[in-house]
């Protein structure tokens, strides 16, 4: 049979009964959309997750208080972050003995209620050093960062995140040289940081930076020099794991800890971090899209129920075939093409409806997506495959039934 009469057999079949044909192809849609915009939710999703992660800083080692524990009686939970078992000697400690250090930024951290210009926010204020800006790759909006000798002389001096700055002064104002109120005390502002977004559930925009010492010594009263946190970049960024077990040891050796699983510390590799996040929203995705392949599957029965349905009306039509000449290849590329043609098109409008759908929900429901030509070229190809293995037993039925019986079927 040549192909300009196989396609023009199978477009007439295919709309002699456009309810049916649409129907069964609603099937195929659903399940292709489904799969494009859950793979599209899962992509974007990691992209943001990296993003963020990477926005931290380049090649990050951090290091914070782990938890405090027990002989016997286990873990005692002080916090992420919020144990004291983290010391100024230790950041000195780990700037002077562990190699491939680029720059390294010890910080206290507390929330505090802050005041200005008859406007108060909770907000988490960090005490830090100049180094903090390069580990963290914190950029300016205007003015400028903590010194050294902000740190040297315990200025009360303050570097405000944008959202920090909103809440605190209204959008729009700059609030360079302007006073804040932090636990009763006035700041100056001297700096105002470019917005960098939330990670999560936080707000790396949402935080007010002062020197280290004027957190130590005014605001916690942290006469033992605690930190929450001790963030290190490394040389380059197969560096990181190296820094990361030299640290280990040397913290286990200065807290005397034998025994690593007792470690009153954390230290983790950015890397790491990156990895874990993509490996999470991997699984995320392939779950979403697992879920959403079901529907695929539903269609595909579909189509074999609309082609079993199609074989036995056309019975006689079949034996009619077959009694002028048509042989069993005939017959099976007929049918296994309409089943085709059928999954064709549902895949084309699947793939448009799931592209918009993934546009909708970037657009209105701030869920970053991203459609992939991978994602595409499969949902084309698993449409192409439910065609063929479920159009093939009707079509294989069709082709075997007798000619003689087949045109006295009633």
């Amino acid at each position: 049979m040549k192909f300009n009469d196989l396609f023009e057999e199978t477009s007439s079949a295919l709309t002699s009964n456009k309810m049916r044909s649409s129907l069964t192809i609603l099937g195929i849609v659903i399940g292709i959309a489904s799969v494009i915009a859950m793979v599209a939710i899962g992509a974007g999703s990691q992209s943001a997750i990296n993003a963020s992660i990477q926005s931290l800083g380049s090649n990050l080692v951090l290091v914070m208080p782990g938890f405090q524990r027990g002989a016997a009686s286990g873990p005692v939970s002080a916090g992420r972050g919020g144990a004291t078992t983290l010391t100024q000697t230790d950041a000195d400690a780990i700037q002077s003995q562990v190699s491939s250090i680029s720059a390294i930024s010890p910080s206290l951290s507390k929330r505090y209620q802050v005041t200005a210009s008859g406007n108060n926010t909770n907000t988490t204020v960090t005490g830090t050093v100049s180094a903090y800006a390069q580990v963290r790759n914190e950029q300016m909006a205007s003015g400028s960062f903590i010194s050294d000798q902000n740190v040297s002389s315990l200025d009360k001096v303050a570097v405000l995140g944008p959202t920090t700055e909103s809440d605190l002064f209204g959008a729009g104002v700059d609030a360079t040289g302007q006073t804040i109120r932090i636990n009763s005390l006035n700041f100056t502002v001297i700096g105002i940081l470019q917005s960098k977004g939330g990670t999560g559930f936080s707000n790396q925009d949402d935080i007010i930076f002062i020197p280290i010492s004027t957190a130590q010594q005014y605001l916690s009263g942290n006469s033992n020099n605690y930190l929450s946190e001790i963030d290190i970049e490394a040389s380059n960024q197969s560096a990181m794991t190296p820094i990361q077990s030299q640290i280990t040891s040397l913290l286990l050796a200065r807290h005397n800890i034998t025994d690593p699983t007792l470690a009153d510390f954390q230290v983790l590799n950015q890397q790491s971090i990156v990895n874990s996040a993509s490996s999470v929203t991997n699984t995320f995705t392939i779950l979403l899209a697992s879920i959403a392949g079901i529907s695929l599957v539903v269609g595909g029965i579909g189509i074999m129920n609309m082609m079993l349905t199609t074989v036995t009306e056309r019975t006689r039509e079949i034996g009619l075939r077959k009694a002028i000449g048509a042989d069993e290849t005939d017959i099976n590329m007929q049918f296994l093409t309409e089943s085709f043609m059928l999954t064709l098109v549902g895949g084309i409008i699947g793939v448009a409806l799931g592209w918009a759908i993934a546009w909708g929900i970037s657009q209105f429901a701030g869920i970053s997506t991203q459609v992939s030509l991978t994602s595409i070229l499969l949902a084309f190809g698993v449409s192409a495959v439910i065609g063929i293995v479920f159009g093939y037993y009707p079509a294989r039925r069709a082709s075997k039934l007798n000619p003689i019986e087949a045109l006295r079927y009633e």
